[in-house]
């Protein structure tokens, strides 16, 4: 059984710098979208419990939007990942 948790230095290193940068990119990009998106549900919950019902469900698509954007993200992220198991 392969141990997970120990990445030797090499094996970090051997990351080519673009892919490692792109990898980072998905991440912070997938971060923004969740949080957004829970903003957004947040919103959507404010606007029900003051009754406003048209703005809650603009809110809620608004998540809704930016939840998958976030799950693009990610999904670009495990196939990096996925491809650079050894």
């Amino acid at each position: 059984m392969k141990n997970t948790e120990s990445n030797s230095k090499t094996e970090q290193e051997s990351i080519p710098k673009a892919e490692n940068n792109r990898g980072i990119e998905n991440h912070k990009k997938a971060a923004t979208h969740f949080e957004a998106a829970a903003k957004s549900h947040r919103e959507a919950a404010r606007h029900h419990e003051d009754g406003n019902h048209e703005k809650a469900a603009k809110s809620t698509v608004e998540a809704h939007g930016h939840a998958s954007l976030g799950r693009d993200a990610q999904k670009e992220d495990a196939k990096y990942h996925a491809s650079n198991l050894k």
